[in-house]
């Protein structure tokens, strides 16, 4: 019965538009709403699981307990045999960009990833994440294991520091951190405890000082940018992640910065976490703050174990001695690095760093860098487990559109460059469509001047709307996309209040727009008029932005989004009503009129503008009534009410489509396609171990995995046979 009542209130609402455009628009608002309102919130996770990053749809990574503010879970990671290629279709080749690398990080130790620029550093960074971005044209294969599990299972928290540190821009740092902690902590904390973890964080990565200063973008100066590479870190930190991925985290610093943030990341490593960064080439004072290093050479591995000396004494056995005072990041990034100045140092290069290549895969085993964990450091890092700390938010829809309802106003109202920008152009704009129509009269001209008025104060109201929209929102998008893969929300919280967020500083331009420029051109005196005026243009604006957020939804970039978002409203105008009149408009083209904002908003204000108007007239052919002039628009018969109703359905449908494209549209992730472990063994040259069948047995017990890492140590530098290169200095 409750069915089929719902299915007739559907169908009279969607009676606008006739039984084609009207019921799509009418049908995808109900849908929307319906979506939002009962819609649940992201999935929770079984009481004894540890929450981990999530893949956007609100699905943890996997179980374990969360560790409390302070608890961290150890974790090791192995990876053996990695492979990335990319395949070229048009020239049928193949291109590797990581070649057969294997290595380990381990808990309390800071692993840096060296190499010059298109060594695979990043890219293998994102393997070990699961963040590299999917296409049919790669293949990745390989082994990749967290403490001895698959990486399948995501039983562990991760947390990955990129190059750009995107935030909420007119949000102070402690606010951020606390909307952060509010959306990724469960509801179990009090308000004082959760006050307290924020500013143990704001302590422990030096960020007290900055804490009530906004972050700040190109066009408000804000905190530095060594305070937002340590807040990225800090907004990490919430989950407790037991691994820490930081992609070039000194890029754009100075050296002062620089070496701050990696004081950071050494701190963390020390308080348990296992910490892998990438770094193109450091200063010395950063260099020996790494525990382990890793150099890669075209995709190739040269080197992995013990950073500080060892790699040094390592070289030396070749004839590659660093000179005393150089710096040997310096060092070791010109010994891996191609001179391209010849041919002939081409040829030499490649050939020194080929020899380095397989001289390591011929004499290194799988090197293993950390002290090997005791039972007793895993006990009592156990003891400081705390299911509390869970990750994924338990505070409901409610709870979570709250919490965004406030960060988006505050950074709308806070937003003081966009907003004066946006009130002088629409001042701007009132002025100069006041000067250019000021005080039309009732003659027979006036009619055109009128209709000319309401089509450019329609066409300057969407654009402006429009533009702003796909100005920011493609950036918006991104922080959103991360958070979400993080499950601290689900996505219709924050269209809603998006949406709520911007009704009072959205409706203030088109308010200020109309107060100035209906006197100036004198249309219909009369206030109530002035109000619908008003009203239509509002409304317009509205869904001009929702328009807006769905371009930014299509396409990757601003850029793109502002070449999109003009060129589909120039449709629309076309079609608006004033240019080709509704009855004339070719029949494969009369569903575009449906769905022009322009149409709809010109109807309204012209049914407005013209209802009641009477015209000097000394003809019999002339137009003597604004009813007249409504019909020859094909706008007669039409009331401002239906006109209102057919944008808010615009507006709605375009917010819906938005809704669909960022579920449908998140991120997707090459997947490793992994080696069987209980296949035959592979050559020790293709890993680089010496033990490969214990290695490649079933999972071992904890007490196993003990006594495998103390059999992998690291081979002493006098016990490497020495391999002689040609050229070598």
């Amino acid at each position: 019965m409750m069915v089929g009542l719902g299915a007739k209130k559907v169908g009279q609402i969607a009676s606008f538009g006739g039984k084609g455009a009207g019921q799509v628009l009418a049908a995808a608002a109900v849908a929307l709403l319906i979506r939002l309102f009962s819609g649940p919130g992201p999935a929770l996770p079984p009481e004894d699981d540890e929450p981990g990053r999530s893949d956007g749809d609100g699905d943890g990574d996997g179980g374990g307990e969360a560790p409390a503010a302070g608890g961290v879970r150890p974790v090791t990671i192995r990876w053996r045999s990695i492979t990335c290629s990319v395949s070229d279709k048009s020239s049928k080749s193949v291109r590797f960009l990581l070649n057969n690398l294997s290595g380990e990080a381990k808990p309390g130790r800071l692993l840096a990833i060296m190499g010059p620029s298109g060594s695979g550093k990043t890219t293998l960074l994102n393997v070990l994440a699961g963040q590299l971005v999917a296409s049919p044209r790669l293949h990745l294969s390989g082994l990749l294991e967290f403490n001895g599990q698959p990486r399948a299972n995501k039983p562990y928290k991760f947390a990955y520091i990129r190059q750009d540190d995107l935030f909420f821009s007119q949000l102070t740092v402690r606010e951020t951190l606390s909307l952060a902690a509010e959306l990724q902590l469960s509801e179990d904390y009090s308000v004082d405890e959760r006050e307290k973890y924020v500013n143990n964080l704001l302590f422990k990565l030096g960020l007290v000082s900055c804490a009530e200063t906004r972050v700040g973008d190109a066009k408000v100066r804000g905190i530095s940018g060594g305070e937002k590479k340590r807040l990225s870190l800090a907004c990490e930190l919430i989950a407790s992640p037991s691994v820490i991925f930081a992609d070039e985290p000194t890029t754009g610093l100075d050296a002062f910065q620089a070496e701050k943030v990696m004081e950071t990341l050494r701190q963390l490593a020390e308080d348990g976490h296992t910490v892998i960064c990438s770094i193109h080439q450091p200063r010395g004072s950063v260099y020996y703050k790494f525990d382990d290093i890793l150099l890669l050479a075209e995709g190739a591995l040269v080197y992995s174990g013990p950073a500080r000396e060892e790699p040094l004494a390592y070289f030396s056995k070749f004839g590659y001695s660093c000179p005393d005072h150089v710096n040997p990041a310096e060092f070791l990034a010109d010994l891996i690095s191609i001179d391209y100045s010849s041919a002939e140092s081409v040829y030499l290069s490649h050939k020194r760093i080929d020899g380095l290549v397989e001289s390591f895969s011929q004499q290194s085993s799988e090197i293993l860098y950390a002290t090997p964990l005791t039972r007793r450091e895993i006990s009592r890092n156990g003891k400081k487990l705390d299911k509390r700390a869970a990750v994924r938010s338990k505070g409901g829809w409610w709870r979570q559109f709250w919490l965004l309802l406030k960060r988006a106003w505050l950074q709308a109202s806070r937003d003081g460059p966009t907003n004066k920008v946006r009130v002088n152009m629409s001042i701007a704009s009132a002025i100069i469509f006041g000067s250019v129509f000021w005080r039309m009269g009732r003659s027979q001209t006036s009619i055109q001047d009128r209709m000319g008025l309401l089509q450019v104060t329609a066409i300057n109201t969407a654009m402006a709307a429009l533009t702003k929209t796909v100005g920011v929102f493609p950036k918006e998008r991104t922080i959103v996309d991360r958070e979400r893969a993080k499950g601290s929300y689900a996505l219709g919280p924050y269209l809603l209040s998006k949406l709520l967020a911007e009704i009072p500083i959205g409706a203030a331009f088109p308010l200020m727009f109309g107060a100035l420029l209906y006197p100036m051109a004198r249309l219909h005196p009369n206030l109530c008029r002035f109000g619908k005026f008003c009203g239509v243009v509002t409304v317009e604006s509205f869904a001009a932005s929702a328009m807006g957020l769905t371009v930014g939804a299509m396409v990757p970039t601003t850029e793109a989004a502002m070449a999109l978002g003009p060129s589909l409203m120039t449709v629309f105008i076309v079609f608006g009503g004033y240019y080709v009149n509704a009855d004339n408009t070719p029949i494969i083209f009369r569903w575009i009129p449906r769905f022009s904002l322009i149409r709809w908003a010109f109807q309204g204000l012209c049914i407005n503008e013209f209802s009641g108007l009477k015209f000097d007239h000394e003809h019999s052919f002339d137009i003597q009534t604004g009813e007249q002039a409504l019909e020859r628009l094909s706008f007669g018969g039409s009331r401002i009410r239906d006109t209102v109703i057919a944008q808010s359905r615009i507006l709605l449908f375009w917010y819906y489509t938005t809704y669909v494209l960022l579920k449908k549209n998140k991120p997707r992730y090459q997947q490793l396609e992994y080696q069987p472990l209980h296949q035959s063994s592979p050559q020790p040259e293709d890993f680089g171990l010496e033990n490969t069948k214990e290695n490649l047995q079933q999972e071992p017990s904890l007490s196993d995995e003990v006594e495998l890492n103390q059999q992998f140590e690291s081979p002493a530098v006098d016990q490497i046979r020495p391999f002689i290169l040609e050229g070598a200095n």
